[in-house]
């Protein structure tokens, strides 16, 4: 699961064509705050900004290469707030 601020949404499809990543669930609009820095996601007059999620599932082998193309993305612009989360998925149909 990728969450992320709006502006890097070109950037975050990005990194999953370069790493083959190519299935997803795209939530466009999302509201959150961050744990310890970054600003509030509302989508409110205080707080205007929103996010979106990508939900994937990803081959083992991807998930490293796909996780340091999205922290660098996170490290460009720290403020805006990205973070992706990682679980075992035990089946598909």
């Amino acid at each position: 699961m990728i969450s992320f601020d709006q502006a890097s949404y070109e950037k975050v499809l990005a990194a999953l064509d370069r790493t083959n990543c190519r299935g997803f669930t795209l939530f466009p609009l999302t509201s959150g705050r961050g744990s310890n820095t970054g600003e509030p996601h509302f989508g409110s007059h205080a707080w205007p900004s929103t996010c979106s999620t990508i939900i994937t599932i990803v081959e083992d082998e991807k998930v490293d290469r796909l996780l340091e193309r999205l922290h660098d993305i996170d490290k460009e612009s720290e403020m805006l707030g990205l973070r992706a989360f990682v679980w075992n998925v035990e089946k598909t149909i």
